[in-house]
Order: structure tokens, then sequence, then C-alpha cells
């Protein structure tokens, strides 16, 4: 199901990130979204999108914030280019796949530069319950950091410590301490930033379940060394070949197999497919280690075999 709404705020947070404040267009009250919630956006230039909803606490409206990448895929170009005030735009309802453990004693969160957007929303709602946690926030520079005034202005400041890398990074070893069985750590950052935290956190003997992340980007995917492999359909037999330089999706679709799918790197999940058979290559970061180890999932949109021959549960 997808929900009409309109643009009726575009502002700058810092040079590189615009807000867009959304309501529904036909005065519906829009879906009550949780701390770590996403929507997908379906921007009028056909691609699709996933951005983090951080709006304030009860607010009507969908707040998303959105970083101007000139050498992404044109989404975010499209948005601080085209879209203006009075646009109309198609999103899903709100989707959590970032949730808050609710029996967490005590909570921390690690944001690097976008990454704020779920992390902000989940802090303001820790904030709310009257929870423990601490709020480690990463950026260049207090001219960089979006929502740095938000957080200022409240009472959020008083759990938040922001690392300007400016004046040196982060020392990760010094704020992540040892593991505890009640104590949970959410991340999200650029892939180099997430993969730090989640290490270091391992090395202190953090269990795997403790520790919570989410990408807003993969990082680029190497594809020097990929070769051709078959995938065989469940439901009717066939066998079809995915060569070297083609994905599982695309060869899906060019022989009518369709199945959802959004950001086409392996961030957001949408196309996770059941593996029934075979050894893939993982190459998404939505799924865990734990989840890749078990080989009963795949993303097909960038995910590749190492057997000859995958069978997929389609």
């Amino acid at each position: 199901m997808t929900i009409e709404v309109t643009i009726n705020e575009k502002s700058a947070l810092t040079d590189k990130i615009c807000r867009l404040k959304l309501s529904a267009t036909n005065s519906i009250e829009l879906p009550k979204p949780t701390a770590g919630s996403h929507i997908d956006v379906y921007l009028p230039n056909g691609l699709i999108r996933q951005y983090s909803l951080c709006n304030e606490l009860h607010a009507n409206d969908y707040e998303i914030a959105v970083l101007n990448e000139p050498q992404g895929r044109g989404g975010s170009a499209y948005i601080h280019t085209n879209l203006i005030v009075g646009d109309t735009l198609s999103i899903s309802e709100p989707k959590n796949l970032f949730t808050l453990e609710s029996n967490a004693k005590k909570t921390l969160l690690f944001a690097a530069g976008i990454g704020i957007t779920p992390i902000l929303a989940m802090a303001e709602y820790l904030l709310q319950q009257s929870s423990d946690f601490i709020l480690h926030y990463c950026v260049k520079s207090p001219e960089q950091a979006a929502y740095i005034e938000r957080i200022k202005n409240s009472r959020l400041e008083e759990f938040t410590h922001f690392h300007f890398s400016q004046n040196g990074r982060i020392n990760l070893a010094e704020v992540i301490p040892a593991a505890q069985q009640d104590l949970h750590l959410y991340v999200c950052g650029p892939t180099t930033f997430n993969d730090s935290v989640i290490e270091c956190s391992l090395d202190k003997s953090w269990q795997v379940s403790n520790i919570h992340r989410e990408y807003f980007s993969a990082a680029p995917i190497d594809h020097s060394v990929d070769a051709s492999f078959e995938i065989e359909i469940n439901s009717s037999g066939d066998i079809l070949t995915v060569p070297a330089d083609q994905s599982i999706l695309n060869v899906l679709e060019d022989n009518g197999y369709f199945i959802p799918v959004a950001c086409e790197e392996g961030v957001c999940g949408t196309c996770i497919t059941g593996l029934l058979s075979g050894e893939a290559e993982h190459k998404d970061v939505f799924m865990t280690e734990q989840e890749h180890t078990k080989m009963t999932q795949i993303t097909p949109c960038c995910s590749r075999a190492k057997s000859t021959r995958l069978k997929l549960d389609l």
C-alpha cells in the first residue's frame, strides 16, 4: 500500500543535507512510526529510495533528511534539485527493521554523518521513556552536523557526545565498554564506520544479538572476479544461466519472474528470497553474518553463487 503525501517544507540542514516535511495529501492521519522506522519514497523519475523517519515525537507529519550525493545513483540529486514545496510523492507505510530492544537496561547509540536520522528518533524516544542511554554523534565539523540545533536545544544534549573528526577521530575502544548482557548497541553510518564499531564490540566479547546496525549505503561491490552460474526456480523447475555481467535479479526479470526490489545494492532487504540449496556469495549488508552462514536466504540484487547452481524458493 502506498500513501500520497505533499511536501510542505523543504529546508537546508547543512550545505549538503536537506530536510523534507511530508503531510498526507488527502488529510488522513499518517500511520505512527516507531523509532528507527524508514519509508520507501517513490520518486517521479522512477527511482525508489529508502529514508529514515526523524520527525519529532507526536508530530503529525513525516520528516526525512537527504544527503546530496552527486556521485550516487541519482535519487538524492533529484530530491535536492527537482523537488519543491507543493510537490506530491508516493511513499510506503513505515517499516522498521532497526527496532529498539525493549528489555535493554542501557543503550549505546552511534551515528556518523546522515546516519543520525534513525538514531535521533531512537534517542528522543529513549529520553521520553527515561531510559539509560548515551548517544555518540560523529561528523566532520559542527557545520556538517544535521540536527545539531535540535539536539542542543533540548535535554538530549545531556546524553550526547559530539565527535568532530576535524579535531581527531573517535576512539571506539574508549567509549565501547566490555560486553554486558542487558547492554545493547545501535549504529548507523557509512559502511566503514559501522564495521569499525561492530569489530570493536566483538573484540570486547559482545554477543552479536546485542549489536544492531543499519547501513544507509553500501560500499562499492567488487564484481571483477564474478563468474557465471545457474539458478533453479523451485516452482517451475526452470534452470536459468546468470552471466558474469548480470545479476540474479536481471535474469529473473528477463524471464518473467518479478520480485519486490528497491535499493538494488543489498541495503534494504526488500528483495530477499529463500535459498533452498547451493552456496551463495553474499554481497549484501542487510543480513548479519549469522544469517549469511545459514544459507537460507539471498539478496538477488547483488549477491551471487559460490556453487555452480542455486535453487531459489520462487
